[in-house]
């Protein structure tokens, strides 16, 4: 088994992509004629998002994204944390942790975006 989708649920799918390529350069793949679903360009796992309208419709109950009280993150990897940090506000991300070089050497910052989910932008490991 392989990883295959991270779908992240959120009012305005459309918004969410705009947002994603102006913050982090990543580009839309797919948004569905509907709007309701769309998916970024991100390597082999997609990272999608679905319309809390459409998950409504299917009996799910989707809750509002809160990076002050994440239960995930995203995470980025840039090999300029600082540049993609400086983008991502530009773009409209809340800052949430300046850049920093963990004790492992890994630069991180994060970042919060529209809908209020945590992202991580770092540096690869390794």
């Amino acid at each position: 088994m392989q990883l295959g989708y991270t779908i992240l649920y959120v009012p305005d799918v459309p918004a969410t992509l705009k947002f994603y390529e102006a913050a982090f350069g990543l580009t839309t793949r797919f948004l569905h004629e509907g709007g309701d679903y769309g998916e970024l360009d991100t390597g082999s796992t997609t990272l999608a998002f679905s319309a809390h309208r459409l998950m409504q419709q299917l009996g799910k109950n989707p809750q509002p994204a809160n990076a002050h009280a994440p239960c995930f993150e995203i995470a980025l990897c840039t090999p300029d944390v600082p540049q993609a940090l400086a983008q991502a506000i530009a773009a409209g991300a809340q800052p949430m942790r300046p850049v920093e070089v963990m004790p492992w050497g890994q630069t991180i910052a994060y970042v919060a975006d529209i809908n209020g989910f945590l992202v991580e932008l770092c540096t690869p490991m390794g």
